[in-house]
């Protein structure tokens, strides 16, 4: 009785030193998958987007491959607005199809999860907008943005653009004013008006959007 005691006490002993210098198992995690090397570290973000939704949409949920109709105003960090659709003609909000790279990158994935009607504001770092060159005047170099956008609608297509009014019908029994004589002297061309700069684009095509 007593040698059998010793000998479950030795196998005891044994078992508990072995368990206690044995090396532990390394487990899997999403930084280092089972199928490649293993590297020692936490890993550090570079850099990200960040955002504040400061009115929750009561439409659907934000879809991909979407043509998005949108509001936007847009800072740089010191808080100056350089760029607005609330500023255009006719307050007109932008169209763009989403995730197409007709943006500026932090725009393409800066909708994800809003639902239409929703506001969010965007923290965008310059390497998700317009990179270390910046787009001068307008934007410096290295400037991270801030924007404010509304998500007012989404379609399969883009929507129809809107008509120009139609003009106004002449009074019946007026008649055309008869064009007058130039004084311009015969044989000299008129002076082609040189193309004006739309407004708010900082020396950029008339159109608005981020790109």
């Amino acid at each position: 009785m007593i040698l059998r005691s010793s000998l479950v006490l030795a196998a005891f002993i044994t078992t508990s030193a072995t368990a206690q210098t044995a090396p532990a198992l390394s487990r899997a995690t999403p930084d280092n998958p089972p199928s490649i090397p293993k590297v020692e570290g936490t890993p550090k973000d570079l850099y990200a987007l960040r955002y504040i939704d400061t009115q929750v949409g009561t439409g659907e949920v934000a879809k991909p491959q979407q043509y998005y109709t949108v509001h936007y105003t847009g800072w740089l960090p010191d808080g100056t607005k350089f760029d607005s659709s609330h500023d255009h003609p006719g307050d007109e909000p932008i169209v763009f199809p989403y995730g197409a790279r007709q943006v500026i990158a932090g725009w393409d994935t800066g909708f994800e999860g809003m639902h239409v009607g929703g506001k969010r504001r965007l923290y965008i770092p310059y390497q998700l907008a317009y990179g270390e060159s910046g787009r001068p005047p307008v934007i410096p170099p290295k400037a991270n943005l801030i924007f404010d956008v509304e998500l007012v609608a989404q379609s399969d297509t883009p929507p129809e653009p809107k008509q120009p009014p139609a003009p106004e019908a002449e009074p019946q029994g007026s008649s055309p004013e008869k064009p007058q004589a130039s004084d311009q002297p015969e044989g000299e061309k008129p002076a082609t008006p040189s193309p004006t700069t739309a407004p708010g684009s900082g020396g950029r095509s008339s159109q608005h959007q981020p790109q």
